[in-house]
């Protein structure tokens, strides 16, 4: 939505088609993305260390359908940004707990469905960027810092895109 004092991007219709068609209609809505703790892990990581409870996925496309949904909601729903990239990397041997780790974010989505970014066009805005320093517990990557220089990078680009002021440097 665009006026001549503020743009408003948001994906509501999208969201609740996603909801609707992964068949969380009915679920109640998650407060957080991921769950205190939980560590998503890689089926090599999984034979080495002998765990078999979290089978692999059988329907990979579907998957990877999900998966790319969910990055195009990331458009305007940069709080979902970092978990779906995360999730992204399991994209060619997904297992049962990524899938859930997925449900998960849609069902967040379900509580927040018209949420999006909000740009007023007479402010210059300053941007400011947080990341996790304990990136050492990061397992797959121990890159969050350059995970968040990138994620601030796309931001700083599209708004420059919709012709927004931005100050910088960026606090970071």
């Amino acid at each position: 939505m665009r006026s001549g004092e503020r743009i408003l991007l948001n994906q509501r219709k999208y969201s609740l088609e996603l909801i609707l068609e992964v068949g969380l209609s009915g679920a109640r809505p998650s407060p957080t993305l991921l769950e205190v703790n939980h560590k998503l892990r890689t089926v090599d990581y999984d034979a080495h260390v002998g765990n078999k409870a979290d089978p692999e996925v059988e329907d990979l496309v579907g998957y990877q359908k999900l998966i790319g949904k969910l990055i195009y909601l990331t458009i305007t729903s940069p709080d979902i940004c970092f978990d779906v990239q995360v999730r992204s990397q399991f994209m060619q041997r997904p297992k049962q707990s990524h899938l859930d780790a997925n449900m998960r974010v849609v069902r967040y989505l379900k509580g927040l469905p018209g949420l999006g970014l909000f740009f007023s066009s007479n402010t210059i805005l300053e941007l400011a960027i947080y990341c996790d320093s304990d990136w050492v517990a990061y397992s797959n990557t121990r890159r969050s810092m350059t995970m968040a220089v990138a994620e601030l990078t796309w931001l700083y680009g599209l708004l420059q895109e919709l012709n927004c002021i931005v100050s910088t440097p960026v606090t970071l």
